[in-house]
């Protein structure tokens, strides 16, 4: 943790303060966690919308004619038949298959690509790249130019087409467009990461507080409130989405974290191959599991879990879903008891507490 007069800070850190928002340090940043209160934010998320500001995170920049080669080759799902305007979600892997980092990949045009990062990961995933970029392509480093905001939940389309110059109807899910709020630049991109419709908006850093400001004032009559990263959390806990440094990291491989479908093996070479065919053909040891408590108890991320007294694996993720009103987890433990229906302990405070696998997501959207 850095001290907190060299943290960075958002363009729209001021607005943060004057909205009240619990500041924390977020990956050195100072971020917030959150503003009236984590549920409530949750739940507004989930019934109207919320706005995140989470220009934390990274872009990074592929341009050359050897963009898409490169995109190939550093990551595991395959770029080959993006479109422009098109999102794919994928891993970068280690030589041992282990996860550098989750990204979602943009197509500009066939010599453009962006990568968004980890915010955590930024400086890692640079050189990483860096120094595994072949051919002709350069690389630049956005962090810092450029801050998004994500605008989540099933009001969201409607607060944001009475900004914006382009028909939000025509952006399907893991699609993007560029356009204009007044007369600011603005990639419109249908991701997010909270299992709600919504939009990520990537806007330069000198108009991000003004559209901050916009969208909060157009959204109050559809209920919209700012969600902080405490929120975050949760909503994409409930969906079981990985959160970087919880269930995946350099020692946890894609297979091990159920995100294989992620993996294209018939693309061609890519860092980590290698290693992942082999971890195929030998059998996975570990598999990331969804669990609700069957006993009163909340689990947490790093408690213990066990099986008649047998360590078997680990809490990454851990919460009461309100939403469920129980305790639900992700556990990343030995492949014998990743099974549905699989009971095991979980050891809260020198107890154990009865969990069960259940099928994942554990909240499912109302269309």
């Amino acid at each position: 943790m850095q001290p907190i007069n060299q943290l960075k800070r958002t363009p729209i850190y001021n607005i943060h303060l004057r909205l009240g928002a619990k500041m924390v340090d977020f990956s050195g940043w100072e971020m917030p966690i959150q503003y009236e209160g984590i549920k409530s934010e949750h739940f507004c998320v989930r019934n109207s919308a919320g706005l995140f500001d989470v220009s934390h995170m990274g872009r990074i920049d592929f341009k050359g004619a050897d963009a898409l080669a490169n995109v190939q080759y550093l990551t595991t799902n395959n770029a080959s038949n993006m479109k422009d305007g098109k999102v794919i979600y994928s891993l970068m892997c280690n030589e041992n298959g282990g996860i550098i980092d989750d990204v979602t990949v943009y197509r500009i045009n066939s010599s453009h690509y962006f990568f968004c990062v980890n915010a955590s990961n930024t400086s890692k995933d640079y050189e990483w790249i860096r120094k595994n970029i072949r051919g002709n392509a350069g690389l630049v480093n956005l962090n810092g130019e450029v801050s998004i905001i994500a605008l989540q939940g099933p009001k969201a389309q409607k607060i944001l087409q009475n900004l914006v110059n382009v028909n939000l109807e025509e952006i399907k899910p893991f699609w993007f467009r560029a356009g204009l709020m007044d007369s600011a630049e603005i990639l419109i991109s249908r991701t997010g990461y909270t299992g709600e419709d919504g939009f990520e908006l990537y806007i330069r850093r000198e108009h991000s507080a003004d559209i901050w400001e916009r969208i909060s004032e157009k959204g109050k009559e559809y209920g919209l409130k700012p969600a902080g990263l405490g929120a975050r959390d949760t909503l994409r806990t409930e969906m079981k989405y990985t959160l970087y440094g919880n269930e995946i990291d350099e020692n946890v491989s894609p297979l091990e974290a159920c995100l294989e479908r992620y993996v294209d093996f018939n693309k061609g070479d890519f860092i980590g191959r290698d290693s992942l065919l082999k971890e195929k053909e030998n059998g996975i040891k570990r598999r990331l599991v969804g669990f609700e408590m069957t006993e009163h108890s909340i689990p947490r991320h790093g408690f213990d879990i066990y099986r008649n007294g047998k360590l078997i694996g680990k809490v990454t993720s851990g919460m009461l879903s309100w939403h469920l009103n129980r305790g639900i987890g992700i556990g990343l433990v030995l492949s014998e008891y990743s099974e549905t229906g699989s009971k095991f302990e979980v050891k809260i405070r020198e107890k154990f507490y009865k969990a069960r696998v259940i099928e994942t997501p554990f909240y499912k959207r109302s269309l």
